[in-house]
């Protein structure tokens, strides 16, 4: 890879574990000027410059997928490695310790707490675009318009707490986004959110452009 293909296409890593349309994260991500490649292969994704995990689907099933194919481990080098890392949809709530919706199922463990189904008397799945409400600045929502439009499909969501970055309204607050370090995370699809997304994706590869962290495992 040239230095001029570092700073101007970053290269990015989908990890690609047979779950889902994992291919259509990477289509947007090189749609916003990134050089992303779905992957399985553990040098492959060291050598990236960021790491993205995304998901549909159940918790456990998503999990027993990963582990299958060697890359939970794979995973957690690169959140410890401090590379940009962006977990979407399942593959944010894989970053938590585990899930209700698979008892017995560990996650990545690389944010505390437990994903529980959705509290109230709402419809499930939320199968809907919804306005992202930011609780703090942060650099993945520069630009976005005023109660910009994101869409769901989950019916559980991740526990409140210190690194929610934004929430949405679904009979009660949801969380919709979290941040530690250099780990990001969306409950809703970037890929799949319009416009609105398309800035979310492209305010991530602008922050793997200026990073440039060194290529680790």
């Amino acid at each position: 890879m040239s230095s001029s293909a570092t700073v101007d296409r970053p290269r990015i890593a989908v990890l690609d574990y047979g779950i889902g349309n994992l291919r259509s994260a990477q289509k947007a991500l090189e749609h916003v000027g990134a050089d992303a490649v779905l992957t399985a292969d553990p040098a492959e994704v060291a050598a990236a410059h960021a790491v993205v995990l995304p998901g549909v689907g159940a918790f456990g099933a998503c999990m027993a997928a990963l582990r299958d194919c060697g890359l939970d481990g794979v995973a957690r080098r690169a959140v410890a490695s401090g590379r940009p890392f962006l977990g979407i949809c399942v593959g944010m709530q894989m970053l938590f310790d585990e899930s209700t919706e698979s008892p017995g199922t560990s996650g990545l463990g690389v944010f505390p707490g437990v994903v529980d189904i959705l509290p109230g008397e709402v419809k499930r799945p939320q199968m809907q675009w919804n306005i992202l409400r930011p609780r703090v600045a942060d650099p993945l929502l520069a630009g976005l318009e005023r109660d910009a439009w994101v869409y769901f499909v989950h019916s559980y969501a991740a526990p409140d707490g210190d690194i929610c970055i934004a929430t949405c309204e679904y009979g009660s607050d949801v969380v919709a986004m979290v941040r530690r370090d250099q780990v990001w995370a969306t409950q809703f699809h970037p890929e799949k959110s319009g416009a609105t997304g398309l800035r979310l994706l492209t305010n991530f590869v602008d922050l793997v452009r200026s990073a440039r962290t060194p290529k680790v495992g």
